[in-house]
C-alpha cells in the first residue's frame, strides 16, 4: 500500500495510483483498528509497525506538498498513544500477546528530528494496565480475547503480569516464538508460558489450527476491572471467565504494590460456580533467563537474585517450587530459564492462593 500511494506521488499524471493507494489505507485502518486507534490484534509489535508505516507515509505527502488526509494524522495520533504508553513512558518491552524483545531508540531519534511528540498519562491501554514511579512498573495484561480472526500471534495471557525494578525485568513472561517451528509457536502461545495461573494444565483458550496457524477456537471476557494508583498504595484487581465452560470456575487476581515496603501481595482467587469436582492448579512466575534463584530447605521462601538486587517469594498456604522453561523473548530464537510457581488442588468454592514478593 505504501508502494502505491509512493508511485502515486512520484508519478502525478498517473493519479490513479494516489487514489487507490488511498482507498486501500483507509481499508486497511478500518479493518485492523477499533474504535480507539488501537490494533484488534491487541499486539503491540502491530501496533508500533503500523505507525512507522503511517508516518513514512505522512512524510511523503508533506515532501510532496499535497494536502494530507485526515485520517493518516488521526491514526497517527491515536497509534502515538499507544506508543507513548508502552515504549516511551517506560523504556522496557511487554512480553504480551506476540511481543518480543526490541529496540526502539534508533525510533525515537527518528521521531525527534521530524518532530513528533507523543503523550499518554493513562492507566489502561488497549485492554493494558500499566502503574509506575521511577523505581517501579506493573503491567498486566486484563483485556478480552480479539475477534478469532486477529489472533495469529495472540497468546493466552490473561491476567499475566510483569514488574520491572529499576529498568530490569523482575517478573516477565516468556516470549513468543514466530518463525516455522509449529510446535514451539503453539507452546509460547500457551498459558503455561505467561505469568498467571493454569488449570489441570489447560490453557485459559482453546486453539485450532487453521492453514498453518494457531487460532482462537473460543476466547475469554475479562468480567471485571478495577484500578487503584495512589502515592503510596497500588492495586490492580481483575477476573475472566477462560475456565468457565471446562471448569465451572473463574479466576480472579488480585495486585497490590505498597511503594514504602517495596512489597507485592497476590491473591488468585478461583471461584467456582458449581462444587462438583476438585481442581489441580500452577501458577508460574516466570524470570528471565539471567535471573537467579534459591529455595530455602524449608521450601516456605525462593530468593530472586536480580544484578544487585534481592527479593523474596514466599507463599502462605500452598507449595512453592522451581521449574525450568523456555524464554523466547528475543526473536525466532529461544534459551532456558526458570519459573517459580505455586501448585495445589482447589477444594473449596472459593479458593484464595497468597503470595509475596518483598525487596529485601
Amino acid at each position: 500500500c505504501a508502494s502505491i500511494i509512493l508511485v502515486g506521488l512520484c508519478y502525478r499524471n498517473e493519479k490513479n495510483y494516489l487514489s487507490f493507494g488511498s482507498t486501500i489505507l483507509k481499508k486497511i485502518s478500518k479493518i485492523a483498528f477499533d474504535n480507539y486507534g488501537f490494533p484488534k490484534s491487541r499486539n503491540i509489535k502491530q501496533l508500533i509497525f503500523y505507525l512507522k508505516y503511517f508516518i513514512l507515509i505522512r512524510e511523503w505527502f508533506k515532501e510532496s506538498r499535497i494536502n494530507i488526509p485526515e485520517h493518516i494524522d488521526e491514526t497517527i495520533y491515536y497509534l502515538g498513544q499507544g506508543y507513548a504508553f508502552f515504549w516511551q513512558n517506560t523504556g522496557s518491552d511487554f512480553l504480551f500477546n506476540g511481543n518480543n524483545n526490541s529496540n526502539n531508540i534508533e525510533f525515537d531519534n527518528y521521531l525527534k528530528r521530524l518532530g513528533y511528540t507523543f503523550k499518554n498519562d493513562n492507566q489502561e491501554c488497549g485492554g493494558y494496565i500499566i502503574l509506575k514511579n521511577k523505581k517501579i512498573c506493573l503491567s498486566m495484561d486484563a483485556g478480552s480475547v480479539p475477534n478469532a480472526k486477529y489472533t495469529k500471534d495472540y497468546q493466552s495471557g490473561a491476567l499475566s503480569f510483569e514488574i520491572i525494578s529499576n529498568k530490569k525485568k523482575l517478573i516477565s513472561n516468556c516470549g513468543f516464538y514466530k518463525s516455522n517451528n509449529i510446535q514451539l509457536n503453539k507452546l509460547s502461545k500457551s498459558t503455561a508460558t505467561q505469568s498467571t495461573l493454569i488449570i489441570d494444565d489447560t490453557s485459559s483458550n482453546k486453539f485450532t489450527k487453521i492453514n498453518n496457524h494457531w487460532l482462537i477456537k473460543k476466547g475469554l471476557k475479562i468480567i471485571k476491572r478495577n484500578i487503584i494508583f495512589e502515592k503510596n498504595y497500588w492495586k490492580v484487581n481483575a477476573s475472566h471467565d477462560g475456565y468457565l465452560r471446562k471448569y465451572n470456575s473463574i479466576h480472579e487476581r488480585k495486585i497490590e504494590f505498597y511503594p514504602e515496603q517495596m512489597s507485592f501481595i497476590g491473591i488468585d482467587r478461583i471461584i467456582k460456580k458449581k462444587l462438583n469436582y476438585n481442581h489441580k492448579f500452577d501458577i508460574r512466575f516466570h524470570l528471565e533467563p539471567n535471573v537467579k534463584l534459591m529455595k530455602t530447605q524449608d521450601n516456605k521462601t525462593i530468593f530472586i537474585q536480580l544484578d544487585d538486587e534481592g527479593w523474596k517469594f514466599t507463599c502462605d498456604n500452598f507449595n512453592i517450587n522451581i521449574d525450568n522453561g523456555l524464554y523466547f523473548g528475543n526473536k525466532n530464537s529461544y534459551t532456558n530459564n526458570q519459573n517459580i510457581f505455586i501448585s495445589g488442588i482447589s477444594y473449596n468454592q472459593i479458593e484464595n492462593i497468597n503470595w509475596e514478593i518483598k525487596k529485601i
